[in-house]
């Protein structure tokens, strides 16, 4: 005699394995967040770092005192110090302040 035999998997071991990947899934999400915002802090700093240096090489080009703002038009722009102005990845606005104090982020703070 014959005997019949089926495959595929049972309603519960699809269960389990849907129970695996939620979990996982619950413990990957909260670490992508974390990982997603230190990348964003970073790039952030990253671009303060870049405009404080474009602020110092503009005073010492054009001779100018510590005490004086940079206007935007001559740090950035095709034959500027920076080609293209800097956005801020979580969305917030640059301060280019004096060349003597640090550029800011309104989201991030000042530059490390």
């Amino acid at each position: 005699m014959k005997q019949l035999t089926r495959r595929g998997f049972t309603l519960v071991e699809i269960m389990i394995v849907v129970a695996i990947i939620g979990l996982l899934a619950a413990i990957a999400i909260p670490n992508l967040r974390q990982a997603i915002e230190k990348a964003r802090k970073e790039a952030c700093a990253a671009n303060l770092k870049q405009i404080q240096a474009a602020k110092l090489r503009w005073a010492l080009d054009a001779k100018k005192p510590d005490t004086e703002t940079p206007p935007e038009a001559e740090l950035f722009g095709p034959l500027a110090y920076v080609e293209k102005r800097p956005d801020c990845p979580s969305g917030g606005a640059y301060q280019i302040n004096a060349v003597e104090s640090k550029a800011s982020c309104s989201v991030h703070g000042a530059a490390p």
